[in-house]
């Protein structure tokens, strides 16, 4: 392989690794209910369908989570 291949190969990791974030990013915000139409268009033609998908499962656990945290520390009594 050369360099200018390895080159490639790390662009190209590194904008998955971007495309994830700005996705999870968009998720979060979406969750929120604040997003403006020119992001959500915007995303809506650049972002991958399955990294939504997983960003927003992603999402729900962590907000399930949240939730049985909160309901876990107000029981208890603190």
């Amino acid at each position: 392989m050369t360099d200018l291949n390895k080159g490639d190969e790390r662009n190209i990791k590194n904008e998955r690794k971007i495309a994830f974030g700005a996705t999870m990013k968009a998720v979060f915000w979406s969750f929120l209910g604040i997003r403006k139409r020119s992001d959500y268009e915007k995303d809506s033609a650049s972002l991958n369908p399955v990294h939504v998908v997983i960003a927003g499962l992603i999402g729900v656990m962590l907000f399930i989570g949240v939730l049985i945290a909160l309901v876990k520390f107000a029981v208890s009594g603190h």
